[in-house]
């Protein structure tokens, strides 16, 4: 089997049909390093060449599938990268093209010719939610949680899979909230295909694999072309490019810069505290003047 950093993959031993991929972050909720990404792709690569595997199953260690991306220690620290600019100006091509490749190495799950199944317990919650909502199908614990916090500032899903998994509706409602919802809430809106108790959730995602894996390789890569190509139809590749570009905007403009500047001074749960609370964001000019409040105090 290949070796990664960040992740195992695997054949599932009780059936070897199934291959089992596994953000192996726990001490850090699974959160996405800047290698995570490119070795995701290269797993579902290597299961994807393989003709005993014809179903893969995406899940994380510890306590929790994936927490979203890696940045407490870069949001509180001034350190130039692609996504967190310091220099001005911001060169958006320049972030579009980390955040791009971050986008289609996670589309890798939806593009390869077998079935994908996230298998969620605790949270995917931010980037963790664009790794399960690219998988062909979702099965959540009843007490998970999944949501994309960072709507609410500094953030926009570069997948842009909520709409399409969701529909408009549902969408907006967690995209202008940043709410995040429980597996059981998920199954009701259709987001999930199946929420059960945590203590089956393994033998629930097996069920499923196991019946999928069954099925001939070819029936399964025509079906999940066909239903693929719908989403492609409908603008998806469009509809990607331009939240990928909303999302560099988000991090660098007056709003994004003041949560930056708030974590740098107050630590990054602070900063987080304050978005998620349901307080006001400062914004626009207000923003401006703490951005500049901040610096002259650091």
């Amino acid at each position: 089997m290949p070796a990664f950093n960040t992740l195992r993959i695997d054949k599932d031993p009780r059936q070897p049909r199934i291959a089992r991929l596994l953000l192996n972050r726990p001490e850090c909720l699974n959160a996405i390093s800047d290698d995570m990404p490119a070795e995701i792709r290269a797993a579902v690569e290597w299961a994807g060449n393989d003709d005993e595997v014809h179903v893969i199953v995406v899940e994380g260690a510890g306590k929790g599938f994936c927490g979203g991306y890696d940045l407490a220690a870069s949001a509180e620290q001034h350190i130039e990268h692609p996504c967190q600019q310091e220099a001005m100006p911001w060169d958006p091509m320049r972030d579009y093209r980390t955040m791009k490749r971050y986008t289609e190495d996670f589309m890798s799950l939806w593009r390869c010719p077998k079935p994908t199944i996230a298998k969620v317990h605790g949270a995917a919650v931010a980037g963790g939610s664009d790794i399960a909502l690219c998988c062909d199908l979702l099965v959540m614990a009843e007490d998970a949680r999944i949501g994309y916090m960072p709507t609410r500032v500094w953030g926009c899903p570069t997948t842009a899979m909520w709409t399409y998994r969701l529909g408009a509706t549902r969408a907006k409602q967690l995209m202008f909230t940043g709410d995040i919802i429980d597996g059981r809430t998920a199954a009701d809106w259709g987001l999930a295909n199946q929420a059960v108790p945590a203590a089956e959730l393994d033998a629930a995602v097996l069920k499923l694999a196991e019946r999928i894996a069954g099925v001939p390789i070819g029936q399964l890569q025509m079906h999940k072309l066909i239903a693929n190509q719908v989403m492609l139809a409908m603008g998806l590749e469009q509809s990607q490019m331009m939240a990928t570009v909303f999302d560099g905007i988000t991090r660098h403009n007056p709003e994004g810069m003041w949560f930056r500047r708030h974590a740098q001074e107050h630590g990054f749960k602070a900063a987080v505290q304050w978005r998620d609370s349901g307080q006001p964001i400062p914004e626009g000019a207000e923003a401006q003047a703490l951005i500049r409040a901040m610096e002259r105090k650091a």
